[in-house]
């Protein structure tokens, strides 16, 4: 399903070429990876120590509960970041938003890494901790269409997957690269110190991710389909306000409207909400199951497994860190397969295969058994890799170069809310309220369904195309 217009040619050398393809991928999947480092370190946090330190309350579940909401809040700011940049990204280019988006998930982590608790400054404590989350979900929705665009629209023909699950691998890197750091801190910090401070070193690595929003103002050029589109949409302007100008009628600049007078140079928001909404929907009703399953894995199992269960911290942690470590290899493989016998067909698959391993994986994992939890994730992890190696390409192909970045950002933000932001707050709520982890597998088995309805639709009307 390739429904995007091919790259226009531009003056640049083939040696050009390939070295700005190479800098446009490695910085993409570098923007990736620790952005979502920055991301994950707080769901983790959230599982471990923020309750205590920020929401203390009579029992243990309700700090968690107010901590893993903390952890949603995140969720539901992304999409603001995702219009906002999408907005802006489709009108003044990928590059600078992507630096904006890190700059601002650098500043917000070091500032969680370094805010006082409630026991400090009382209530203060965390109302800024919401803040501060508030500001890495505004970053992160930001930054994943920045860099899965910087990524596709440097892809050569016939390699859009690929090149787009160098963004999607920055998932598995940022959670096998917080699992590290927290493993690391609490190795060499005892239970008490980690308690004090020992939590905040993960979230002051996050001052690394200004180095990189700087390399990448400084040294990567913006994408060349993004330029075609603005040298497209300029001679289009041109050309409506000569006729203008002939028929007695000076429009100005960039306000056109003449035949796609209207179009998205001015508003690509008002294209998507006009003219492709239901398509948003669609991308993001197909991968909400994707994202809730995955924030289930890291922190909602986490959780569970520590407190109900009474499992060893650490040793979830490294099963945890394995298994995100297959990803690495699963990502690029399906997406690979995918530039071969189509986007849908491999993402479909991947759906299918969360809805039927649901309750599987549960029961495997109520065994308090190490050796089940880890093969009961682990398949899990495999299906949630076959649809994600995909999924970058297939959103930059529903929707054209000046709308892509608005279209794909809000399609995926939307996933993320009503998937991956409830999703630890809601395990965690079914299981008091039911207690049986039947009831958080029902709950991944209907989100699936969803998404073999949606992909199902979109598939329809690719064909129809």
């Amino acid at each position: 399903m390739d429904t995007a217009p091919p790259t226009l040619p531009t003056t640049s050398t083939p040696a050009q070429d390939a070295r700005n393809r190479r800098k446009g991928a490695t910085a993409a999947a570098l923007a990736s990876a620790v952005e979502w480092y920055d991301y994950f370190v707080f769901g983790i946090a959230a599982a471990l120590v923020l309750g205590d330190l920020y929401f203390p309350a009579g029992s243990s579940s309700a700090g968690v509960l107010a901590s893993f909401a903390t952890f949603a809040v995140g969720f539901l700011a992304r999409p603001f970041g995702g219009v906002i940049a999408g907005h802006l990204g489709d009108k003044r280019g990928r590059k600078p938003m992507l630096v904006l988006a890190l700059t601002l998930m650098g500043v917000a982590t070091t500032g969680i890494g370094l805010l006082p608790t409630y026991e400090t400054i009382g209530i203060a404590a965390p109302v800024l901790l919401v803040t501060l989350r508030v500001m890495q979900g505004i970053a992160v929705g930001a930054q994943w269409g920045g860099a899965m665009l910087l990524a596709t629209e440097y892809a050569p023909e016939g390699k859009r997957g690929i090149y787009g699950s160098f963004v999607q691998l920055g998932v598995p890197i940022g959670v096998v690269t917080a699992n590290s750091v927290f493993l690391l801190a609490g190795a060499f910090t005892s239970e008490s110190a980690f308690a004090a401070w020992g939590w905040r070193l993960p979230f002051l690595v996050g001052l690394l991710v200004l180095v990189l929003a700087w390399y990448i103002h400084k040294h990567v050029e913006e994408t060349p389909e993004f330029r075609a589109a603005e040298r497209a949409l300029a001679e289009k302007e041109k050309e409506e306000k000569g006729q203008a100008t002939e028929q007695g009628v000076d429009k100005g600049p960039g306000t056109g409207k003449g035949k796609g007078g209207d179009g998205a140079r001015n508003s690509p928001l008002r294209t998507i909400l006009r003219g492709h909404l239901s398509t948003v929907f669609l991308a993001g009703g197909s991968f909400a199951v994707n994202t809730a399953t995955f924030y289930i894995l890291i922190t909602g199992v986490l959780d569970y497994t520590t407190r109900e269960l009474d499992m060893n911290r650490g040793a979830v942690l490294t099963v945890s860190l394995c298994v995100s470590l297959t990803q690495l290899v699963l990502i690029p493989a399906s997406a690979a397969l995918s530039d071969r016998i189509g986007r849908i067909r491999i993402y479909g698959l991947g759906a299918a295969g969360i809805a039927l391993w649901a309750v599987p994986m549960f029961l495997l994992i109520d065994t308090g058994s190490l050796l089940w939890l880890a093969v009961g994730t682990f398949v899990a992890s495999c299906f949630l890799s076959i649809m994600y190696g995909p999924q970058a390409a297939l959103f930059a192909e529903l929707f054209t170069p000046e709308m892509r970045y608005t279209g794909a950002s809000l399609g995926y933000q939307i996933a993320a809310v009503l998937g991956g932001g409830l999703a630890p707050f809601v395990m965690v709520l079914l299981l008091e309220t039911t207690g049986t982890s039947m009831s958080v597998a029902a709950y991944i088995i209907g989100l699936a369904v969803i998404a073999l309805g949606s992909i199902k639709v979109l598939a329809d009307r690719a064909r129809s195309r």
